[in-house]
């Protein structure tokens, strides 16, 4: 138990003496232990003293002042409940104060935030940032944390965490009591995705994390405690007003709908949580034909329950405070009234109605009568992990893009090889291009020349100038240059 001032090592905790020793988690029986007898007797005999002096305070008072009230003399201090009259060892509580209501952050009701780890290290320093940015009162939440079959450095750095956290020199930023619970369960199912989201695996891991949440509530539920908040410390983003935000519903159970981002080239988001859903009358059917011990897990094709999931009923630009009745929970963040455990509920570590765990946990609720509902536009982002599915995508992607880029790299190695083989035909088909239209320029200039130059010879006898050898050979090469310009 770690409470919030831990600035002595011999401070207490609720009350009461903690060990010296650190990391130890004792209950005290010995404040249970019946006192001496000669204190007893003392009290007793000055309990039977007052009693005496008080009755006969009252007769006198009956008899010469009958008309006087006797209220006044119980103010003297023998009715008091000073030291001598009191257990040290009792605490009373009254249950009917904590119940939890709408608007719990001006009534001063505490929360119970529970957070099952295992192998989270990497997800910590995440989860932190969140508790940073809580605006709930942070002095008014309580913080439990089960760690269990881990194997990285999941307890260490939880407890470096909380001690920065609780030595924030903000006074708004530490929290209430902190508890750290260790036990193992034997959990066998590796942690990455293939494993934890494997149908094999489902209904034992469900069992097992069932018996892990309800040894941590157990252990950290409190009387005072009017509402329990579940949250998975791999919640990338939500709004730091979650908790009020849920509570103002002043619903028994009420879940938000969890969505994961995805990278571009698979669509940039899916649908998470698929453990909140309506029941239905296929799944119900498909219920009475299992074995006593089976678990219905969902999204998965060997169950096909075809139940209304909240997932899938998002809509972006939705109103966030819409309802919608469920079944079935999803344990990513639950918030519920601290009375729905202490009437009973709990998440079951067998088969319940064919389910087991979060979801075993709603129908469990609904079959003692109290409200459970989901936000289908109210969303929140779990941190995105590649599927099995997701990495063999990007297997088949990688592959294709080096078989892309081969092809055009062979591409361009044979064109530069036929550059290199074959003159560039281009340029010289410009130069010749060139060449025929000035040619065919100055065959158009010279045609032009011999027209004007007949139109002269018209007005003169044909016979009165011969053609010279000259002209005659300038007009055989004007023919030989037109019927080239014709070829071409």
């Amino acid at each position: 138990m770690l409470p919030r001032h831990t600035a002595k090592s011999d401070s207490y905790s609720n009350g009461y003496p903690r060990a010296k020793e650190k990391n130890t988690y004792s209950i005290s029986p010995h404040r249970f232990q019946p006192r001496a007898s000669p204190p007893a007797l003392r009290r007793r005999r000055q309990l039977l003293i007052r009693l005496g002096l008080l009755v006969g305070i009252g007769l006198f008072a009956f008899f010469v002042w009958p008309g006087a009230s006797v209220v006044p003399l119980l103010s003297l201090g023998f009715l008091s409940s000073g030291e001598d009259f009191q257990l040290e060892t009792v605490r009373y509580y009254d249950l009917s104060t904590v119940q939890g209501t709408a608007r719990g952050w001006e009534r001063e009701e505490r929360i119970l935030l529970c957070a099952p780890l295992r192998d989270a290290e990497s997800h910590l320093r995440m989860f932190f940032a969140h508790l940073h940015n809580f605006t709930y009162p942070h002095h008014l939440i309580d913080l439990a944390f089960l760690v269990s079959d881990s194997k990285d450095r999941t307890l260490g750095l939880l407890s470096e965490l909380l001690e920065d956290l609780q030595a924030d020199e903000d006074p708004k930023m530490p929290y209430g009591e902190i508890s750290i619970i260790e036990k193992d369960f034997g959990q066998k199912v590796n942690q990455d995705v293939e494993s934890r989201h494997g149908f094999a695996a489902q209904a034992s891991r469900r069992k097992l994390m069932a018996q892990a949440r309800n040894w941590l509530l157990s252990a950290a539920l409190r009387p005072y405690h009017s509402w329990v908040y579940w949250r998975d410390v791999d919640v990338e983003t939500a709004p730091f007003t979650i908790l009020e935000d849920l509570m103002r519903h002043n619903k028994d159970v009420i879940v938000p709908n969890v969505w994961r981002p995805l990278p571009d080239w698979l669509g940039g988001e899916q649908p998470y949580d698929l453990n909140s859903w309506q029941e239905s009358e296929t799944a119900l059917a498909l219920a009475d034909t299992l074995d006593e011990d089976a678990v219905i897990v969902e999204g998965y094709a060997e169950y096909a329950t075809w139940r209304p999931h909240l997932a899938y009923l998002r809509d972006p630009y939705g109103d966030p405070d819409m309802e919608m009745d469920i079944d079935g929970v999803g344990g990513v963040s639950i918030l519920a009234k601290a009375k729905v455990f202490r009437s009973g509920v709990h998440f079951p570590a067998f088969s319940f109605e064919k389910h087991a765990e979060t979801e075993g946990f709603g129908k469990m609720a609904k079959r003692m009568q109290f409200s459970v509902v989901g936000l289908p536009h109210y969303t929140i982002w779990h941190l995105y992990e590649p599927s099995v599915d997701d990495i063999r995508h990007m297997e088949e992607m990688e592959e294709e893009r080096k078989a892309r880029e081969k092809e055009e790299q062979d591409k361009a190695d044979r064109m530069k090889k036929i550059k290199d083989q074959f003159a560039d035909p281009n340029s010289q088909w410009e130069k010749d291009k060139t060449d025929i239209q000035n040619e065919a320029l100055r065959e158009k200039k010279e045609k032009e020349k011999a027209e004007a130059q007949n139109v002269v010879e018209t007005q003169v006898p044909a016979d009165s100038k011969p053609e010279t050898k000259a002209e005659a050979k300038a007009d055989s090469k004007v023919e030989s240059k037109a019927d080239a310009v014709k070829a071409q």
